[in-house]
């Protein structure tokens, strides 16, 4: 193996580790030390590699988001009937929440710490967005509200069971496993909601 094949390697590590960590265990603390640990290395590669645990965390943060908006661009953009759309959309995104159980936690702390959001969709994405909802409100399969409310109540029915897991889990006396489970069957259950036919 070349040195670097092998460097690109120990970066997937440290990258793949910290992803662990973080989006799928919840230790948003994690230190430096304890990602090194974790992933096998010495502690001065992260910085060697990353030149700070920060940085190192901005760029698995931004490798998730890149992925999730790849996803919902292939949705958005196909052919497929709005119902189906939003039903890919919907399991696309349940199936990142099992993946990376703390990944909206995470967005969401960040928030609070003012490290603002890069807005995701292009506004004329939204407007063909909005227009498609209101054809579908035309046609009768959704409730007459106003496009954004639409997009609101999928959102709220998608992400914030997974934003507050850590206090569902401890209030509702769910373990990991029955959260899984929980979130895996609510495909269904959204669309019903979503959608009268």
């Amino acid at each position: 193996m070349s040195n670097q094949a092998k460097k690109d390697q120990t970066q997937e590590l440290i990258k793949e580790t910290t992803k662990n960590l973080f989006f799928v265990k919840g230790k948003f603390d994690a230190t430096t030390q304890e990602i090194a640990d974790a992933a096998g290395v010495n502690r001065t590669l992260i910085n060697y590699y990353f030149r700070s645990r920060d940085n190192l965390i901005q760029i698995i943060f931004d490798e998730a988001q890149k992925v999730e908006k790849e996803k919902s661009e292939i949705i958005m953009n196909s052919d497929l009937p709005f119902k189906e759309k939003i039903a890919q959309f919907i399991e696309g995104s349940l199936s990142t929440s099992l993946q990376y159980p703390y990944l909206e936690t995470y967005i969401v702390s960040q928030i609070n710490k003012g490290n603002c959001h890069k807005r995701d969709i292009e506004e004329d994405e939204l407007k063909k967005l909005y227009n498609d909802i209101e054809q579908e409100m035309e046609r009768g399969a959704i409730e007459k509200m106003e496009p954004i409310q639409f997009v609101l109540n999928m959102i709220s029915l998608l992400v914030f069971p997974s934003a507050i897991r850590p206090l569902l889990m401890e209030n509702l006396i769910i373990s990991d496993e029955e959260f899984d489970k929980i979130i895996s069957e609510r495909k269904g259950i959204i669309l019903n909601m979503l959608f009268k036919k």
